[in-house]
């Protein structure tokens, strides 16, 4: 396990589902979390979880497709926790449908949060970032981890705009990856498959069939392998990782 005692990791979209597993993976191996989703209230369980756990944990709402809010959120949190050592890019929508029947809203609202709001909150706490430091001076740095999707690296019909985002969010992870590298900041993605979900679970057994055909492993993925992940991404034995996409998808692609 990840040791991360004494870190403070910021979760957007962390009320529920991977960002809720997330969110306790983290705490689990020790991290101070700030909880980020659309509304404050609706982070307020996994808050009481975290704090349950014997780690400092708070709520925070925010649209992180609005520069401003985002701008805000990181300035609260650093008001109240005083840094950011890891910053995990999870929130996501989408809606999904035919690329000659999308409107321009669906494909403008998912581009935004999914892909603007990784890059808002990608450079709100880079400057913080740079800042951390250890006792001695040796600057510490920090970790970006980006929640990417196999659908951004192999397309999927029916979902142009949200393939389009996920396929950014892994080119602008590797990008952020060789801006911040000389200040000791990582960036990597993780690539979740098919995660077991509500959304899974009511599909007609033909269908979930059909999808656990193409998955070697047989099985979904659940939230806890994604939050593994992460949090290994987030730690010191990952410290030699960065501008990777770690696909978690049970060998449905490499």
């Amino acid at each position: 396990m990840a040791d991360l005692k004494g870190k403070v990791a910021l979760v957007t979209g962390a009320a529920r589902g991977i960002g809720a597993a997330i969110a306790t993976k983290l705490a689990e191996c020790g991290a101070n979390v700030a909880i980020c989703d659309l509304k404050a209230e609706w982070c307020d369980e996994t808050v009481a979880a975290l704090k349950a756990r014997g780690v400092e944990a708070k709520g925070y709402g925010v649209n992180v497709a609005v520069s401003a809010e985002v701008d805000a959120c990181v300035k609260a949190v650093l008001a109240d926790f005083g840094r950011v050592d890891i910053m995990v890019n999870n929130a996501g929508i989408t809606k999904d449908g035919l690329l000659m029947r999308m409107s321009d809203d669906d494909w403008d609202a998912v581009l935004n949060v999914n892909l603007k709001g990784t890059f808002l909150f990608t450079r709100a706490v880079a400057r913080p970032m740079m800042k951390n430091k250890a006792p001695d001076g040796t600057p510490l740095g920090g970790s970006i981890i980006n929640i990417a999707s196999v659908v951004g690296i192999m397309g999927n019909a029916g979902q142009a705009n949200y393939t389009a985002s996920k396929g950014g969010v892994i080119a602008l992870t590797k990008t952020t990856a060789k801006e911040l590298g000389s200040r000791n900041i990582r960036c990597n993605a993780v690539a979740p498959g098919f995660i077991q979900s509500k959304m899974t679970d009511v599909l007609p057994e033909n269908v979930r069939k059909a999808y656990m055909d193409t998955i070697p492993l047989r099985r979904f993925g659940t939230a806890l392998d994604i939050a593994k992940a992460v949090a290994w991404l987030a730690g010191d034995d990952a410290s030699y990782v960065t501008g990777q996409i770690i696909s978690v998808n049970g060998g449905m692609i490499g």
